[in-house]
């Protein structure tokens, strides 16, 4: 049997939810680094929104954090899966949905929401990269998604395995290609462990909220 089909998850529920049933959540999903891969899901919790939620029941988003299988890597075949799940299960507010990830997943929140920006309203990707390709041939719907992608990058100036220089051709690229909302947040004196000053921002959970996904117009 495939792994994809034991994907373990934790999932957070905000405490008010359930109260409204008309209610729809913004929802997160976290994608975990290298080093929490395995079969204990519980280690997803060590860093990012699920660890931020262990002392803030009030958050007001869902999460929605997937453990990757050790010595495996994600396709966004398998997460878009989850997602499928996820809002067909629970109160999702489609137009919110965002990603963020960090080290080996900082690329994949690149990649997943590059890919398919018209899914996800911002990402946040933390010391990672990406192919440039899917900017660069956008067209029609994408295209459009990608002006209105929120994306806000976060590096250590110090990383040693990352350069910085991977974050800043991504939000270079964005900004050439008409996105409206791309920035790169850098930490001069971190290195790998940027990770702990970017989940314990505030600003990083009000910021999505500014987003919402919007279906590109139409021409006559």
């Amino acid at each position: 049997m495939s792994w994809r089909h034991q994907l373990k998850y934790l999932l957070f529920l905000p405490q008010d939810y359930g109260q409204d049933r008309v209610k729809r959540w913004p929802m997160v999903l976290f994608l975990h680094g290298a080093g929490e891969r395995g079969d204990d899901v519980w280690k997803v919790a060590a860093h990012g929104p699920p660890k931020c939620v262990k002392d803030h029941p009030d958050f007001p988003f869902i999460v929605v954090s997937p453990q990757c299988p050790e010595n495996q890597l994600w396709s966004n075949d398998v997460l878009l899966g989850l997602l499928d799940e996820i809002t067909r299960r629970y109160a999702v507010d489609k137009k919110g949905i965002y990603v963020t990830g960090l080290s080996m997943r900082g690329y994949g929140t690149w990649d997943l929401g590059l890919s398919y920006p018209e899914k996800f309203a911002a990402i946040a990707p933390v010391c990672g990269g990406g192919e440039l390709v899917p900017v660069i041939v956008a067209d029609g719907e994408k295209a459009q998604a990608l002006k209105t992608h929120g994306v806000w990058a976060f590096h250590g100036g110090k990383h040693t395995v990352v350069p910085l220089e991977e974050s800043q051709r991504m939000v270079d690229l964005l900004k050439r290609h008409g996105a409206q909302d791309a920035k790169l947040t850098v930490y001069p004196e971190a290195g790998h462990d940027a990770r702990t000053e970017t989940y314990a921002t505030p600003e990083l959970y009000r910021w999505p909220l500014q987003h919402e996904r919007q279906r590109a117009a139409t021409k006559p």
